[in-house]
């Protein structure tokens, strides 16, 4: 499995974390992960919407415990 990228959208309302998703998968390597925090519930939405639309997969969604949301996502191969 590959080191995962991460960036972290808290404090930052949609479109951002969606954004910056966007950013992190164009630079990755194929079949890269790159983990997502976000604080707007909205990306809850907004992120495996994205995902699908990228060719990537939402390997996890983990609510953290100050409010948070933690997604894992790949970039297709």
């Amino acid at each position: 499995m590959s080191e995962e990228r991460l960036m972290d959208a808290r404090g930052h309302r949609c479109p951002v974390p969606t954004l910056r998703l966007r950013r992190a998968l164009e630079e990755a390597p194929a079949g890269g992960l790159v983990r997502l925090l976000a604080d707007d519930p909205l990306a809850r939405i907004d992120v495996p919407h994205f995902a699908a639309s990228a060719g990537a997969t939402v390997l996890e969604i983990v609510d953290a415990p100050d409010g948070a949301i933690s997604f894992l996502v790949a970039k297709a191969p």
